[in-house]
């Protein structure tokens, strides 16, 4: 499972010159479409305003069903759709568990900008916006179709609020499977958007950068799949560095196409020291992992905690960011796209050879140079 927590958003989000308002799709080929559910968000506001819903309805949802298995999953502990049921029956009346697991209470306290979040994204052509999005990233040509089932809730984990599960139905009951199983899923609990921002604006935007990062995953999945470049990649770069290399490309990417639509531009004052702490630790780790010392267990854990931990610890997904950044700001969004195109090596020789023109820019270790060259 993956799961995201969101940094503090900063204090500048220009909203109207967020490229996520004013890109518009120009590749015909590039079919990326959301299947959005609504139902059991819909169904939680009516509840929770105490006008309409029970419990035994909303609970059966799907998008309900895999907020429930999730927030079992986390809390390590059973839950059932009974329990869930009876949870949301007494919410309605204003009833909040113990434990309330799937923190109902939150939910219902900010039911009304629940309410107007859910109007916003409606109105607002939500799947185009993520579409357009995500296309300027791919090159011009790039040719993908998929579609990715959307849920919206209105309850769930009190740690995330957005997550991707691969699923299997069982009727209407998910089964969750592993990376190359099963439909890639994406669930957003907007009782826990609420709390990206002061307006509306502001939790459209961020609602919308943090579906586009996933879904720029899965359209990259989908592109690199068809492409006899990536399958050529795979087949013949198979060591440890080049998962790393792979992820940190993929992961860099989508983590620059939501700090560009949150921050507008604006670098917190610590930038430049997490930066340097991000390819320090990149570097180091990297050395490690083409050591043949290095157990396979050792070199898996090395490789997930480049993107599973706090955000500015995510060393693998921040370096990456940066690299993309910069080929973005001094090269173009041309070059970046070619990257996508031409694979993880490109992606490293690239910024190798602006970091060579550019002693300013942190360096990548010389062991990753001779790699990638």
């Amino acid at each position: 499972m993956k799961v995201r927590k969101r940094a503090l958003l900063f204090v500048l989000i220009l909203i109207h010159s967020s490229l996520c308002l004013s890109h518009s799709q120009t590749n015909p080929r590039f079919n990326v479409r959301l299947n959005i559910n609504y139902e059991s968000v819909e169904k939680c506001i009516g509840l929770y305003e105490g006008l309409s819903g029970n419990g035994r309805d909303i609970a059966a949802l799907r998008g309900s069903q895999i907020a429930m298995a999730t927030t079992a999953h986390l809390a390590r502990r059973m839950l059932t759709t009974e329990r869930l049921e009876a949870s949301l029956d007494g919410i309605k009346f204003g009833q909040v568990d113990a434990d309330d697991v799937f923190r109902l209470k939150d939910a219902r306290q900010n039911v009304g900008v629940v309410k107007e979040l859910l109007t916003t994204i409606r109105r607002r052509n939500f799947s185009q916006r993520v579409a357009s999005t995500v296309e300027q990233f791919f090159p011009p040509d790039a040719k993908i179709a998929t579609t990715i089932p959307l849920y919206f809730v209105a309850f769930g984990p009190q740690s995330i609020d957005a997550y991707v599960r691969r699923v299997v139905w069982e009727g209407d009951i998910p089964i969750f499977v592993g990376e190359d199983e099963g439909e890639l899923t994406i669930i957003v609990n907007l009782a826990k958007a609420v709390h990206y921002g002061r307006t509306a604006d502001e939790r459209f935007i961020e609602t919308l950068c943090v579906v586009a990062h996933e879904v720029f995953h899965a359209a990259f999945g989908v592109y690199k799949n068809a492409s006899p470049t990536w399958s050529a990649y795979f087949a013949s770069r198979e060591s440890y560095l080049d998962r790393l290399l792979d992820l940190t490309q993929d992961e860099g990417i989508a983590h620059f196409l939501t700090f560009q639509q949150r921050s507008g531009g604006y670098l917190p004052p610590d930038w430049g020291a997490k930066i340097a702490a991000s390819f320090a630790d990149f570097n180091r780790n990297a050395t490690e992992l083409l050591s043949p010392r290095t157990s396979p267990s050792r070199a898996s854990m090395i490789i997930s905690s480049s993107n599973t931990s706090e955000y500015w610890k995510s060393y693998g997904a921040i370096t990456g960011m940066f690299i993309a950044r910069t080929i973005d700001q001094k090269l173009g969004r041309a070059a970046l796209a070619e990257t996508i195109a031409n694979g993880p090596e490109d992606f490293y020789r690239k910024y190798i050879a602006l970091a060579e023109q550019d002693n300013s820019l942190p360096q990548l270790s010389v062991m990753i140079r001779g790699h990638v060259r």
